[in-house]
């Protein structure tokens, strides 16, 4: 019967040399391990179960679905709904450009005077939004009453005209959006305006660039993929929202989010639902697919 070799034979330090390699290599993919099950389980295979479910053919009475392979769900429910996708497309479009104007002079400011207190700042930026996403859109909606603090003043000083109104209208919405998804914004600018070396500036002032001139040709262009980036984190999920749309929205300006709701929930039509969700997904992609073309994966990474 052989004999087990020695640590310090020469044999036996190949082996743990082996086995330390071995392990080196498996290290990155246990420590990804319990990453990976948790998006596995709760990302893959929800979205898996979703593409299946757009492509079955649903009893709205029993719930039951069979995999029937039906692609025509996807052209008649965008040809059924397309005037929606139309209004979440501007409602998103404009909200995000909102963002993006009052966003950036308080993403400068920040970097650029904040000082020591940088942090106290973003947290303040941020402290509204721990409050829950539906209780902000509820008090946005006190806000843009009728009568409420903001209309209901200006008319009492007869500023507005008293049959004047903002909430049912796409006006509210985009509202909503706006300030309900600021920090979406807010950050990657942050981010894109804080990296920028200000060496580069100052050797723009040395050659006599005017203080626009600095802003415009070296400030702008190199906060250029931080821009996108928040453009594209803000409006993907403003253009799948429905939250705001349901409180401060009227009947006359729905948006696709709304109308996935009311396919899962009410009208059950969970085929129709789920297609939907797809076409979402894929203007999701192609929107990253875009701007990764664009501007490259890394700064993907770096700044979302």
């Amino acid at each position: 019967m052989d004999e087990p070799v020695p640590p310090d034979h020469p044999g036996g330090l190949v082996v743990t040399r082996r086995r330390h390699r071995a392990g080196r290599a498996l290290a990155p993919y246990l420590l990804s391990l319990p990453s990976g099950l948790w998006l596995l389980l709760l990302f893959v295979v929800p979205l898996a179960f979703m593409l299946s479910l757009s492509l079955k053919t649903c009893n709205p009475a029993t719930g039951a679905c069979v995999m029937t392979w039906h692609w025509g769900e996807f052209p008649s429910e965008i040809s059924l709904y397309h005037q929606e996708f139309i209004t979440s497309l501007y409602f998103a479009a404009v909200s995000t450009l909102v963002d993006l104007v009052v966003s950036f002079p308080i993403a400068y400011w920040i970097a650029f005077y904040g000082g020591r207190r940088k942090n106290f700042f973003l947290l303040m930026l941020l402290v509204p939004f721990f409050v829950s996403f539906v209780i902000r859109t509820i008090v946005w909606e006190f806000v843009l009453a009728n009568n409420g603090v903001v209309l209901g003043a200006l008319k009492h000083i007869h500023l507005l005209p008293a049959g004047f109104h903002v909430l049912g209208t796409g006006y509210a919405v985009m509202a909503g959006l706006a300030y309900n998804y600021l920090p979406f914004t807010a950050l990657p600018l942050y981010v894109a305006i804080e990296r920028i070396d200000r060496r580069v500036l100052e050797a723009a002032y040395d050659l006599y660039a005017t203080r626009r001139a600095g802003f415009l040709r070296v400030i702008l262009p190199l906060t250029v993929p931080g821009i996108f980036a928040a453009f594209l984190l803000t409006f993907i999920p403003m253009f799948g929202d429905y939250v705001n749309q349901e409180i401060l929205g009227g009947t006359s300006n729905t948006m696709i989010g709304t109308v996935i709701q009311n396919q899962f929930l009410v009208n059950f039509d969970f085929a129709g639902g789920a297609s939907l969700s797809a076409v979402l997904l894929v203007v999701a992609l192609v929107g990253i697919y875009l701007y990764a073309r664009l501007l490259g994966s890394r700064t993907i990474e770096e700044y979302l």
